[in-house]
């Protein structure tokens, strides 16, 4: 099978038309997913337009082709202020000398404020659930793929430090990236992730006390290069300890949304993540009922878990009921190049059902 320095090699010809350098260089192909007979990988551009999207189709696919690869899958996305940076380092490097960036609507702005300053544009957005196996971190990823479905820049933290799962949820199999003594965070689906899982070998369990996790996670926010960000989202782990309340005091701009099943205990639980936020004072953006109900085949709704759990809650709390999620898992298959676990695709009921909670955050924080 075809290796990711095989497919890198490949498309060593390739060249960036704004740094007039090979896309390979400039670190530009990102995300690659190689399986039999299947490539996908996501492409930075310099410049929006899109007969520079077509002619980079064209030429990767001729590319991998001539490696036998017949099913070549490409995501674009505009590079990010910090990766613009690290390309004209590399052509600066590869000249000798200094070199302008290209002249380009997308220049990153001066002085650009710290992730956590008072200045930051970033809305950070924890999600928060009373207990646990109720889909919180389900929630996390399908929304942050939604809201960069819909062309923001996002991020992920995943704050479940000891029960971290985003990574195996989104189908990454990379490790984050040391540059500059910056950690880089690793990109799927267009979100930006970082999770304590990336740092742990062989799924071996955290043995630690609240205040190292808590400084694992001031290094998520001070040492991890995140560039642009419009939101950052947080998976916290389930209940009101050390992590969430680390979280409540670290950033206190921070909204809320609540995660519960339409259990009558599950929304009394959540109801204490609830009253935290509120305690912190932390807006509440929603409530998202998981679980809510099995569509049979036939067409008629099973209750599973029961009813009215998450309304009761957000009429407890004073918010809305952002969705009510059915019990479904994702139209995926494992041979798929984007195969994931837990993403839904966006052509699929549930899809579009995260994809209105994302206009809904969109339209409340904007």
């Amino acid at each position: 099978m075809v290796t990711r320095d095989e497919v890198r090699d490949a498309l060593k010809h390739i060249h960036d038309p704004a740094f007039h350098k090979p896309i390979t260089d400039l670190q530009f192909v990102k995300d690659i997913m190689v399986k039999e007979n299947q490539v996908a990988l996501t492409l930075l551009l310099s410049e929006d337009k899109e007969e520079l999207r077509g002619q980079y189709r064209q030429d990767v696919k001729e590319a991998l082709g001539a490696l036998g690869i017949p099913d070549v899958h490409i995501r674009f996305r505009m590079a990010s202020e910090h990766e613009r940076e690290e390309a004209g380092k590399a052509v600066a490097s590869a000249s000798g000398a200094p070199q302008d960036k290209p002249q380009t609507t997308h220049a990153p702005k001066q002085g650009q404020a710290p992730l956590l300053s008072a200045e930051s544009r970033v809305k950070f957005i924890a999600v928060a659930s009373g207990k646990g196996g109720v889909g919180k971190s389900t929630v996390t990823v399908n929304l942050a793929v939604a809201l960069a479905r819909r062309g923001k820049k996002v991020g992920i933290i995943d704050a479940d430090i000891y029960g971290f799962s985003v990574p195996d949820m989104m189908g990454i199999e990379e490790r984050p990236q040391l540059v500059n003594e910056r950690i880089i965070p690793v990109e799927r689906f267009g979100v930006q992730v970082i999770s304590m899982g990336f740092f742990v070998e062989d799924n071996a369990p955290i043995i630690w006390r609240g205040p190292m996790l808590g400084k694992m996670l001031r290094n998520f926010f001070s040492e991890v290069e995140w560039g642009e960000l419009d939101y950052l989202l947080l998976d916290l782990p389930p209940g009101t300890g050390d992590v969430a309340l680390d979280v409540h005091q670290m950033i206190p701009q921070s909204k809320e949304i609540i995660v519960t099943t339409p259990h009558a205990t599950a929304a009394f639980v959540a109801a204490r993540a609830g009253a935290m936020a509120l305690h912190t004072n932390h807006e509440i953006l929603g409530i998202v009922e998981n679980m809510s109900y099995y569509q049979t085949r036939d067409g008629e709704k099973d209750y599973v878990f029961g009813r009215g759990g998450g309304a009761k809650l957000a009429e407890e709390l004073h918010t809305e009921l952002l969705a009510q999620i059915p019990l479904r898992a994702p139209e995926n298959h494992i041979a798929e190049p984007d195969f994931s676990p837990s993403v839904y695709k966006e052509d699929t009921e549930t899809g579009r059902m995260y994809l209105e909670v994302a206009d809904r955050v969109i339209d409340k924080l904007s």
